[in-house]
């Protein structure tokens, strides 16, 4: 169910009741793009479309889904176009048009063209662990996941406020010792994959993919100074995935042993949805303790002015007062 996954403390929630967060998340449907926008978001039925629930709530995991919309005009048309349009009124006028009237007139045409574009459209699942006070965001980005997250603030009220899930340990700094000691963390083995890079201008990167990580030449790159940023892993045999430097989990995929063995409850309901909803979050719900253990455990700030806040290089999420 994900494919990837950025963890959010929920830091401050009060939180309404499943009929108020359906009202909410009801005002704020997701709308195809018109005629000339660009872009649209909205929230849909995580379930699919013939069901009108937006907030699904299996066995207290609350799962929601952003649908984007956004509609381009290729730049190299919207380029010919402009230069067409630039040549005649240079014939007409005996000069040529540049700074702004030229961006007026580029913007004109992007604007006529919409129209014919063809709209393009992604979808992000996020799920709410009200238990464990974490927010997963299915993005492979922190750009991304930043705009579901603004929105779901907005949203939701109650003074949610949420922050990115910090460690003692950096990702990076873990993955480099895992590397250098050939020996991954408590109940994690290394996978077939990694990158390494210098952190310098040159970024001379080394890329290993199917290939055995325990060699000593993974550790010669790691002493001439390469930083790993992406780490193949495997959790308890159940969960593979790839861990970035910026802590995201990435492709995520259950194992076979994990679905023959709750395959038996695949069918209690019509589609499949509440079985993939338990068997998705029950395993991260495991896995991310132990993740988040091996990074050295929750960051943990000393006592002083504002270290109530936690924070990873971006703001927190601020509810609009409700």
């Amino acid at each position: 169910m994900f494919k990837n996954a950025l963890l959010f403390q929920i830091d401050q929630w009060q939180q309404p009741t499943l009929e108020q967060f359906e009202q909410r998340l009801d005002g704020a449907r997701f709308v195809a793009c018109g005629a000339t926008q660009p872009e649209s978001a909205g929230w849909v039925p995580p379930r699919g479309d013939k069901h009108g629930i937006l907030a699904e709530n299996v066995a207290g995991q609350i799962i929601l889904k952003l649908r984007t919309e956004t509609k381009a005009v290729p730049s190299s048309v919207v380029k010919t176009e402009l230069e067409a349009q630039l040549d005649t009124i240079e014939q007409q006028t005996g000069r040529r048009l540049k700074g702004k009237k030229a961006r007026e007139i580029k913007d004109e045409i992007v604007q006529s063209l919409l129209p014919r574009a063809f709209p393009k459209r992604s979808g992000t699942l996020v799920w709410l662990d009200v238990v464990s006070q974490r927010v997963l965001v299915d993005a492979p980005s922190l750009k991304r996941a930043d705009a579901v997250l603004t929105r779901l603030a907005e949203l939701l009220g109650g003074g949610l406020k949420m922050s990115p899930l910090q460690t003692a340990l950096s990702p990076t700094t873990a993955m480099a010792a895992w590397l250098a000691d050939k020996e991954a963390p408590t109940g994690f083995t290394l996978d077939r994959d990694c990158e390494l890079k210098q952190p310098d201008s040159e970024k001379a990167t080394v890329r290993y993919a199917r290939h055995t990580l325990e060699i000593d030449e993974v550790g010669e790159h790691i002493k001439q100074g390469k930083l790993p940023t992406q780490l193949g892993l495997t959790w308890a045999g159940r969960v593979s995935f790839v861990l970035s430097e910026a802590g995201a989990m990435r492709k995520i995929k259950l194992l076979d042993g994990v679905l023959e063995s709750r395959a038996p409850n695949a069918g209690s309901d019509d589609d499949g949805f509440d079985a993939d909803v338990a068997i998705a979050t029950g395993e991260l719900q495991r896995l991310i303790p132990d993740l988040v253990a091996a990074l050295g455990g929750p960051l943990v700030r000393a006592p002083g002015p504002g270290a109530d806040t936690v924070s990873a290089g971006a703001a927190p999420w601020d509810a609009v007062p409700a």
